[in-house]
């Protein structure tokens, strides 16, 4: 475990990373190759079904600015610099995109050792303001997240989250949709030396008064070839098997069955990535 609470965006976040991260049923391709002069292309085409959408990204890092430009199928542009450590435990990301002329961002980061903050604001005559923060150490934690839209003068956005990690558990408990929605989490490693940890998450809704519950696995077959499954309460099951059969480079092949409606086919995933 790190020092201190971390970001808001951490709560939770090995949970979700187990049940969520890697499922996919589009096939998908990446491709990055880097220079030693710190310049790295990253090209990646996704088929979703009858469509297909790619993207090109360029990376430059110059001590401690790292710059990236990423070009997609509709001709937009994405640019973002990120600024580490300007000052200690700062760090300062600039973002926009090409044409919309509303898309500036300004973003601070501050991690310390009690604590977490992360602030950012459009860049618009009626800017929306993000503000979240945690305080804590990295064993128990407690943060917030809110939105504020300044031309309505409302909140978009209001939660809080609750963790409490150890060696190899980790528990988290968040409140959102201003209030509506009331999320737990679990997270456990088994067997470190297999990668082997289960992981469970549990979501009502106040509104509907429904439960969405969701259980997961992962165990590492050898130190190259790893499996995840999960299953949720609504009858979707899936499975994948991810394999780094050069160093950095890796093959992830995932399926999704529902088993309420047995006789409709599997939904068949896979992904691609490669790092010469």
């Amino acid at each position: 475990m790190g020092k201190g609470p971390g970001l808001y965006t951490e709560i939770g976040k090995k949970g979700r990373d187990l049940l969520y991260k890697d499922y996919q049923t589009d096939h998908k391709f990446t491709l990055t190759t880097s220079s030693p002069t710190g310049v790295a292309i990253t090209s990646a085409g996704t088929k979703k079904g009858e469509l297909f959408l790619a993207d090109v990204n360029t990376q430059l890092k110059n001590k401690n600015v790292t710059t990236d430009i990423k070009v997609d199928t509709y001709s937009n542009l994405y640019t973002t610099i990120t600024v580490d450590q300007p000052a200690p435990g700062l760090k300062a990301i600039f973002s926009f995109r090409v044409p919309d002329q509303r898309s500036g961002k300004v973003e601070l980061q501050y991690l310390h050792e009690y604590a977490g903050i992360s602030s950012s604001i459009g860049l618009t005559a009626n800017p929306i303001v993000n503000l979240s923060g945690v305080i804590g150490t990295n064993v128990l934690a407690l943060g917030t997240d809110l939105s504020f839209d300044t031309k309505t003068g409302n909140f978009t956005k209001c939660n809080a989250g609750l963790s409490f990690s150890n060696v190899d558990l980790i528990a988290s408990l968040t409140l959102n949709e201003k209030g509506d929605s009331l999320n737990a989490s679990y997270y456990h490693i088994v067997n470190p030396m297999t990668n082997t940890a289960v992981g469970a998450e549990v979501t009502h809704s106040f509104s509907t008064n429904e439960n969405t519950i969701t259980i997961g696995t992962q165990h590492a077959l050898d130190p190259l070839t790893m499996v995840k499954a999960r299953v949720n309460n609504a009858g979707k099951a899936s499975a994948l098997i991810q394999h780094e059969w050069r160093p950095r480079s890796l093959f992830t092949i995932s399926g999704e069955v529902d088993t309420k409606s047995i006789d409709k086919s599997a939904k068949v995933g896979l992904a691609l990535a490669l790092k010469p």
